[in-house]
């Protein structure tokens, strides 16, 4: 097939783009930055462009959609205009020009409006109850893409949890950038079980919702490594492989929802220069279980996950004994 790849540049975009073409598939990439993905062509611009994304669609087969504005801060209407009507422009773009599949990359970010996830499928996208922009516009854009389903075009969406692994530039290198100095708290006592993703797996499940799309069509499927760990150990594994010293002082869970608010409503009066240290949906995360059931994934996309935590740890270590 021909494969059209939104956000190549990103972190999980490239993986994804590079696993697509190795399976076979001629890929383009769509993004504002060269995506540095061997074996693709790059394509310059923006989603929010509509003459640039009908000329990166035209004569696609498939569009795997994984450009967004992604933070815990920013202005609402650039969320809007990126991470929906970016989408929306993708979307009629795909079904003016034919294309046939459509996998819209989502987050489970879109479905957690407080409470535990335990042992719970893709549950529906909720634009109103989640925290943040970013989750309710991913949460909205994921409700137009599926809206879009048809005969002539599957549309599925995938909501990768937690994505991790060497080179990083996101959980990982953040993880370790602040408990190298010293900021990085534990919220209660780090037993809340959290579900993540290593970056190959991730990369497989959407070569795998491509391929499988006329039969997973018309739903949501969370992926992750299908192997709960405490938020404290996975931390810890981390920062041991980075060679950093674990985390070790806690705050309750409650003052750090209380201060993510605080720090939410400071930012939005004066936003600073890098991501705010708190908010209430990242205490939310991390003191909270999240962790899905993946049979019904694992058997829609005729997926399984191939690189276990463990092993996944072994690689990032590896990755920084040689940086």
């Amino acid at each position: 097939m021909k494969v059209l790849v939104t956000g190549a540049s990103g972190f999980l975009g490239r993986a994804v783009a590079v696993q697509i073409a190795r399976a076979g598939h001629e890929v383009t990439t769509l993004q504002r930055r060269p995506s540095g993905a061997p074996g693709v062509q790059d394509i310059r611009g923006s989603i929010t462009d509509a003459t640039v994304v009908r000329r990166a669609v035209g004569g696609q087969d498939a569009v795997v959609h994984l450009a967004a504005k992604v933070s815990l801060a920013g202005e609402p209407a650039e969320f809007r205009r990126v991470n929906i009507e970016g989408t929306r422009n993708l979307l009629k773009a795909a079904r003016a020009a034919g294309v046939q599949r459509f996998v819209q990359v989502s987050s489970p970010s879109v479905a957690h409006v407080g409470n535990a996830l335990v042992g719970v499928g893709a549950e529906p996208a909720d634009p109103e109850g989640t925290l943040g922009q970013y989750a309710q516009t991913k949460a909205a854009a994921e409700l137009l893409a599926l809206s879009y389903d048809s005969p002539g075009l599957a549309v599925l969406a995938v909501r990768p949890h937690l994505v991790w692994g060497p080179g990083d530039p996101q959980l990982v290198a953040r993880i370790v950038d602040r408990a190298r100095r010293g900021r990085l708290p534990l919220l209660d006592d780090g037993a809340a079980l959290i579900d993540s993703t290593y970056i190959d797996n991730a990369a497989d499940a959407m070569l795998a919702a491509v391929e499988r799309a006329e039969v997973a069509r018309g739903r949501a499927y969370v992926v992750t490594n299908g192997e709960p760990r405490p938020v404290a150990e996975l931390i810890a594994g981390m920062c041991r492989a980075a060679g950093v010293p674990a985390p070790s002082w806690r705050i309750p869970g409650s003052l750090a929802r209380a201060a993510g608010g605080a720090v939410e409503r400071i930012w939005a009066w004066r936003p600073g220069q890098d991501e705010p240290p708190m908010t209430r949906f990242l205490a939310e995360q991390l003191s909270t279980a999240h962790w899905f059931d993946q049979r019904g994934t694992r058997e829609a996309l005729a997926w399984q996950p191939r690189v276990s935590i463990d092993e996944g740890m072994a690689r990032l270590a590896r990755f920084y004994r040689k940086a």
